[in-house]
Formats: C-alpha cells, sequence, structure tokens
C-alpha cells in the first residue's frame, strides 16, 4: 500500500529516487557524455517537479525553484565547477529568502547558536583545505553563502530535523567536495560520500517544505 500510494500520489517523488539512486551505481561508470550528466540531474529534477506539482503559492514556487537550480547545478558542474557552483549559489539565495519569509518567531538560544555556527564556521573549514589553491576566495565566498542558507533554514519555521537537517547535509556534502578535490579524502570515499549525502539533503528539504506547506494551507 505506501508503494502504491508513492506511485500514485507522489509520482515525481518515485521518479526522483529511481533515478537518484540509479545513478549512484552508474556514475563511475563508461557511458559518459550527455547521458550520464542528464541521468545525474534528473533526481534533483524531479524533486523541483514534485514541489511544483505538490505545492502551492509563493514558498512553493521558491523551492521548485532552488530544486531547479540545483537540477541545472548538478549537470553543468560536469562541465565546469564555476558554471555549477554559480548555479548552485543562485539556489542559494532563493533559498534564503524562502527560509527569511518563513523565520521562526521565537528561536531558541541553541538555534540561534547553531545558525551562527553554521555561517562562521562553513566558510574557515573551507578556507582551510583549499588556501593556497587556484580559487580558494571563491570556494571561501560560496561556502559563506552555503552556512548562511544552511543558517537560515536551521532558525526558520519549517521543521528542523528535515529541512534544518537537510541544509546540514548540503553543507557536509560540499565540504566533502573540496575535500576530495583538494586531496584531503581519496576520490574514491568523496564520490561514495558524496553523491548519497547531497541527493539525501535535497530530499529533506524539498519535502519537509512541501509537506509544510500543505500542512498550513489545510
Amino acid at each position: 500500500m505506501p508503494k502504491r500510494a508513492l506511485s500514485e500520489h507522489r509520482p515525481y517523488l518515485l521518479a526522483s529516487l529511481a533515478a537518484a539512486i540509479s545513478y549512484f551505481f552508474v556514475m563511475d561508470s563508461a557511458i559518459g557524455g550527455i547521458w550520464l550528466m542528464a541521468w545525474k540531474g534528473a533526481g534533483v529534477a524531479f524533486l523541483a517537479l514534485y514541489a511544483a506539482h505538490r505545492g502551492k503559492g509563493v514558498d512553493a514556487a521558491l523551492i521548485a525553484l532552488v530544486m531547479a537550480f540545483g537540477a541545472l547545478g548538478d549537470v553543468l558542474l560536469e562541465i565546469s565547477f564555476l558554471v555549477g557552483g554559480g548555479l548552485f549559489a543562485v539556489g542559494h539565495i532563493i533559498a534564503i529568502a524562502l527560509y527569511m519569509r518563513n523565520r521562526r518567531t521565537h528561536p531558541t538560544g541553541s538555534q540561534t547558536m547553531a545558525g551562527l555556527a553554521l555561517v562562521a564556521l562553513t566558510p574557515v573549514v573551507a578556507a582551510l583545505m583549499t588556501y593556497p589553491l587556484p580559487n580558494w576566495q571563491t570556494a571561501t565566498g560560496y561556502s559563506l553563502l552555503v552556512g548562511a542558507m544552511a543558517a537560515c533554514a536551521w532558525t526558520s519555521s519549517f521543521p528542523r530535523y528535515r529541512v534544518g537537517s537537510g541544509a546540514v547535509l548540503f553543507v557536509v556534502s560540499d565540504l566533502l567536495i573540496f575535500a576530495r578535490e583538494t586531496g584531503h579524502i581519496s576520490q574514491e570515499l568523496g564520490s561514495w560520500l558524496v553523491w548519497p549525502i547531497y541527493y539525501g539533503a535535497q530530499f529533506l528539504i524539498v519535502t519537509g517544505v512541501v509537506q509544510t506547506l500543505r500542512t498550513r494551507a489545510a
């Protein structure tokens, strides 16, 4: 019955899971080219369609845009880290706007401190890993934006243990990319860790936001 409900009422989630899980097993294959790039982008692209289909209103449109820019970033990262990262940066700015529209009225002290820690520590860790390599400043600036996105998610009125945790996992996935590219962890380990953590982050974020919006509307 749960599988039937998923396929009948949330087909985009089912398609997203199928694309993302299958991509994990073929990402290092010899298929290559545009087909593998499209396969990679499909997981989060279906999450964007899920948000557009299941959500209503401005906030639903914003989270759909966040996922859409994420899907484009997934594809273009295979061509250029700067272009792909730029698309993700646009998505993070939209996400910050979404979370600021839905700020928690009375965050606790621990929630506020966690948000500040995400903003402060994410770019510091990125800088320590990438300095003095070329474009370390770009990586640090981008990480500041990612940390701000995660901080806004954590202190928003959306569920912390879905949307907030998903945003924190996004931070982890990006830092793992930097660690892999700078040789702090092996390419093999990085490849095995980054995709499931990143996709899990996006899945938690979009389902948490959409289901919260639907509950409020009801």
